[in-house]
């Protein structure tokens, strides 16, 4: 299957207010949307079926309104996003966004723990109960 077509920034909006809603209409996305957010209704439906036409959302009728639902999920997106991001941004190389996004987001200690518990887990050193697992020599 071909890749899918990168959503906007105001795209992903709102489709982050369908994921949210679990399927939403028109109007119920508008009626969601922050109040300092001034789109229009045929704004938000234009996008809605931009969404549907990329392939992020599924459409059905219910009477009169069209009711749109996820097609894939939240994470599917995030990973093609981040993956076009690191490959266009950084030749496909993580590591250089990953320094990034520690130097420019100034982490907060709860953050790091969280980080260097993610790296540990993925390193090999602590198993998920938090017992020690197999180490590698350094």
């Amino acid at each position: 299957m071909p890749p899918r077509p990168a959503c906007s920034k105001a795209e992903l909006e709102i489709a982050r207010l369908v994921w949210e809603l679990k399927g939403a209409t028109v109007r119920q996305v508008l009626d969601t949307l922050p109040a300092d957010r001034q789109l229009d209704y045929k704004t938000v439906q234009t996008y809605l079926r931009r969404l549907q036409t990329k392939g992020y959302l599924q459409v059905r009728r219910d009477g009169r309104a069209s009711v749109y639902k996820p097609k894939i999920r939240p994470a599917q997106v995030i990973r093609e996003t981040v993956t076009d991001l690191v490959d266009r941004l950084f030749g496909g190389e993580a590591l250089p966004l990953v320094e990034h996004l520690i130097a420019e987001r100034k982490f907060s200690g709860d953050e790091i723990d969280k980080l260097r518990a993610i790296i540990d887990e993925h390193d090999g050193t602590h198993t998920k109960q938090g017992q020690p697992g197999k180490e590698r020599g350094r």
